[in-house]
């Protein structure tokens, strides 16, 4: 009975296709094509530093910038603070180092030495024709005089000298100046034809201008 239920269950395998046990696994087949690549990841954390490559070639020379010397930055200082003490008038001339400051207010000679001595002055004097042309600039329609820093003693040097007996290097006298007729004291006046001339009135009321 036991072998006809054994022969029953062979044949029935036999049948079905699987009378055979299976074999031993095949060579492995040729590798496919490769897929599409997936969607990126989510960067993975920061690695150490790695070391310190070698040192590259040095770079042309750059000459250095030169500073400036003690006496130029001197001069530069002195120059804006210059500029600094001009700036609180309200009528301003420069020519060169030198500022021209007024108020354009009119007044007696020894109120002009006054008035620009008050404030650390000196009384306008011009040492060359720029100079001389750029004070008639502060001459106004009607009032075209001005006093100059001109020593007012004739016997201290024939008015050749400033108001500290010091000889002058630029004059601009007009015509028959210094007058000769004033035998001790005249003021000096800058007029609009930038000509200077002596005058005994020295009461009269001339632009006031002082420099620095």
């Amino acid at each position: 009975m036991r072998m006809f239920l054994l022969f029953c269950v062979l044949c029935l395998m036999s049948s079905t296709g699987y009378s055979q046990l299976p074999g031993p696994p095949g060579p492995n087949g040729d590798t496919g094509l490769p897929g599409p690549a997936g969607p990126i990841g989510f960067p993975g954390p920061r690695g150490a530093d790695g070391a310190m490559g070698p040192c590259g070639p040095s770079g042309p020379a750059v000459p250095c910038e030169q500073g400036l010397s003690g006496q130029e930055l001197e001069t530069l200082k002195n120059s804006l603070a210059k500029l600094e003490r001009a700036m609180n008038y309200d009528f301003v001339r420069r020519v060169g180092q030198k500022y021209f400051v007024s108020y354009k207010k009119r007044d007696s000679f020894s109120t002009a030495v006054k008035f620009c001595s008050q404030r650390g002055l000196e009384l306008a004097l011009p040492q060359n024709e720029e100079e001389n042309n750029i004070l008639t600039q502060f001459f106004g329609d009607v009032y075209k005089t001005a006093w100059i820093n001109v020593n007012t003693n004739k016997a201290e040097g024939n008015f050749e000298v400033d108001m500290k007996n010091r000889p002058l290097t630029f004059t601009k006298w007009g015509e028959g100046q210094p007058d000769k007729s004033i035998q001790n004291t005249g003021c000096t006046m800058l007029s609009e034809n930038a000509v200077w001339r002596v005058t005994h009135e020295c009461f009269l009321n001339a632009f006031i201008i002082c420099q620095l």
